[in-house]
């Protein structure tokens, strides 16, 4: 039975979350400000699979609660639930290493099935990393000035090391193993994020978003990822022509 702390400062919100996710089948704790639950996770993360935790926070908001946690190497995935609707909170919130982000008003059946998601990939990328301390070849994919390993999970860019989250670096990759190929927003949510279906695909912009601004040498006129008009984007090995 998976276990998850649920943090919000709205009791009926903090209530109607908690029952769909004991519903579920989810072992479940709540609590209602910040500080609280960042000394709950720093004592005792691990007994937790997963935090659901809202950024607007008395004590702590939920910007410092991650940033703070993924100081320390704590690394409980997290999903933020956010009323705010610019995109540079959601950027900001991934930045700091939030598995991923459910905007208020929200389904809570919508928000369990993220959750799943979020756990079915945090469950996967453990088993990669363990399978990566045996000895295998080592896997570099190569486009124009960039450099994939796929074994150090290391991005270079004109030789220079990049820093990039987890899911910036699993967009990449499949963007690079795909080169050339029209990839829907669906289907990147599909492959990438775990999502069956989704409502709400503004996630795979704002990562594409900032992986344009690594990669890229102007990322209002991208020569790698380009976006293709009313269906997603194309990764493209142009570039290394241009």
């Amino acid at each position: 039975m998976p276990t998850v702390l649920i943090v919000d400062d709205e009791e009926s919100i903090r209530t109607l979350v908690e029952y769909n996710f004991q519903r579920s089948g989810f072992d479940v704790e709540a609590v209602g400000d910040g500080k609280t639950a960042y000394d709950i996770l720093r004592s005792r993360a691990d007994r937790f699979d997963l935090v659901v935790l809202d950024l607007m926070l008395p004590g702590m908001d939920g910007m410092e609660i991650c940033r703070k946690l993924r100081q320390e190497q704590v690394s409980v995935p997290i999903i933020l639930l956010t009323a705010r609707d610019e995109e540079v909170d959601l950027v900001l919130g991934l930045e700091l290493g939030a598995d991923d982000y459910v905007t208020k008003p929200f389904s809570p059946r919508e928000l369990v099935a993220r959750a799943r998601a979020v756990l079915r990939r945090s469950e996967t990328s453990a088993v990669e990393q363990t399978a990566k301390t045996t000895a295998k070849p080592e896997k570099i994919l190569r486009v124009g000035n960039i450099a994939l390993d796929v074994s150090r999970h290391e991005v270079r860019v004109g030789g220079e090391l990049m820093d990039f989250t987890p899911k910036e670096f699993e967009l990449l990759q499949y963007f690079m193993e795909n080169p050339e190929h029209v990839l829907s927003r669906d289907q990147l949510l599909d492959r990438v994020w775990g999502y069956s279906s989704a409502t709400d695909t503004r996630i795979v912009d704002v990562h594409v978003s900032h992986l344009r601004e690594k990669i890229e040498q102007n990322s209002k006129n991208p020569m790698y990822i380009r976006t293709v008009r009313g269906i997603g984007y194309k990764f493209t090995e142009a570039a290394t022509t241009s």
